[in-house]
């Protein structure tokens, strides 16, 4: 990739740059599924934690769980949710706006003091179309769109997965090369300056030459 297309993919709509990834082991927890489904997001949790080099553990000693994954059919059942009000600010005007623009998924993060993620709460209304949607293709999807703070345009044209020979879904190359680079200790856990596309850029750069 070059750095201006990874410049591209964490350049918001608004204009301004960020690129942030976990500052903590992900300690993830899944609602509104059934038992195969819920190792399904959990396997896909594992996968690209170990494609990133990035921990995972039993609980955070902070929040108890960081990651919130809710499967549900309307927008309204979240409201009923015991003190899912408390974890995220406003939450009634933005299930009204979710509503109002037929929205089918949105994900919340909250950030430590260095700006690196510290939770992260993925909603997924089941509607017709998501529920189209292999388990795993879409578990797959969601946890690559939590793994690092992503521009809010970064996956509306193309999705961040791709199929490979024999019809199964993947990461596609690219962007699991910039989810490793992402995760380079020596980098920061959070850049607001766009020339940090080009310290990405140099480090998938050098995972091609070791391969």
């Amino acid at each position: 990739m070059t750095p201006d297309q990874i410049e591209a993919l964490f350049t918001r709509a608004d204009g301004g740059f960020l690129c942030a990834r976990w500052g903590r082991p992900i300690v993830p927890i899944v609602f509104g599924v059934e038992d195969a489904t819920l190792s399904t997001v959990k396997g896909a949790f594992e996968a690209i934690c170990a494609l990133a080099g990035h921990p995972m553990a039993e609980t955070d000693p902070e929040l108890g769980t960081n990651t919130m994954v809710f499967f549900f059919r309307d927008w309204d059942e979240l409201l009923a949710v015991p003190d899912l009000d408390r974890l995220i600010e406003g939450l009634g005007p933005l299930v009204a706006r979710l509503k109002s623009a037929g929205a089918n998924q949105y994900r919340v993060f909250r950030f430590d003091a260095d700006g690196a993620i510290r939770a992260c709460f993925i909603f997924l209304r089941m509607d017709e179309e998501l529920s189209k949607v292999p388990a795993e293709v879409l578990a797959l999807s969601q946890v690559v769109q939590a793994i690092l703070l992503w521009s809010d345009t970064a996956f509306r044209d193309r999705s961040p997965l791709g199929r490979v020979e024999g019809g199964r879904t993947v990461l596609r190359p690219e962007i699991a090369s910039l989810v490793r680079a992402a995760y380079d200790p020596v980098l920061p856990a959070m850049s607001q300056d766009p020339t940090h596309a080009l310290r990405l850029a140099a480090r998938i750069q050098a995972q091609e030459k070791a391969q």
